[in-house]
């Protein structure tokens, strides 16, 4: 409940006018053999998610916010996931009571800005549909493996249960460059899936056309405009 107040010029009294504000919160907690997520929301934007590679919590509220703490949060985290794992195992092994349900990662690549070459851009992997959230995404150039200027975003969920990730490499185009992203998930039974691009500059070919053929209609107008007004004069 959000309270506003307003001062009355008259009578010097406050009167308090009452909004009600609804928010959705989301959590996040998942985990295979070897990875785990654990992620705090509200209103579709992260607040605070567990980094098991550092060993502690991350705030995600942009400086704006109000801030907030997170007491303990990490701690609980790492209990969780050490039970989520456990439990994992289980199903691998017994079938009895936890297993997934396994959704196939859709994965396309674009590029952030339109092509110049020698002028830095960026190249997004976008995976989307996957379940669970565990999954690597890999880079090459020219089918050389590449691990500089890469970034990876938080697993984001989806209404259906699923969920998206992007990765993102910044690279200077060169012509006849070929770029592929590849991601490996367990839904694809060791088969992984690969997105490629090729860099090249947009064809020419058609702007120089356009502009031959207006420049050919603008004389053809201009001698016909000509050609009237001499018949008339000579009428």
């Amino acid at each position: 409940l959000r309270t506003k107040t307003r001062k009355s010029g008259i009578s010097g009294f406050y009167y308090a006018h009452c909004i009600s504000v609804v928010h959705e919160y989301v959590g996040i907690h998942g985990c295979s053999e070897t990875d785990g997520e654990d992620m705090h929301g509200l209103d579709e934007e992260e607040m605070w998610h567990a980094d098991f590679n550092q060993k502690r919590g991350v705030v995600t509220l942009p400086d704006f916010a109000n801030p907030l703490e997170f007491p303990n949060f990490y701690e609980t985290s790492v209990i969780e996931m050490t039970g989520c794992k456990r439990k994992g195992l289980g199903c691998a092994t017994s079938a009895k009571d936890f297993c997934v349900f396994l959704d196939a990662p859709q994965t396309s690549i674009y590029l952030k800005d339109d092509v110049e070459l020698g002028v830095q851009n960026t190249l997004i992997c976008h995976v989307t549909g996957f379940y669970p959230p565990s999954l690597s995404i890999s880079w090459t150039k020219n089918n050389a493996h590449v691990t500089e200027g890469i970034s990876l975003s938080q697993y984001r969920p989806r209404a259906d249960g699923t969920f998206n990730i992007f990765s993102t490499l910044k690279f200077t185009p060169a012509e006849g460059d070929i770029y592929s992203c590849t991601v490996n998930h367990i839904a694809l039974q060791g088969q992984p899936q690969t997105k490629t691009l090729d860099v090249a500059l947009p064809s020419v070919g058609p702007a120089v056309f356009c502009g031959v053929g207006l420049t050919l209609g603008l004389l053809g107008v201009a001698a016909g405009t000509f050609l009237l007004i001499k018949g008339n004069n000579c009428n």
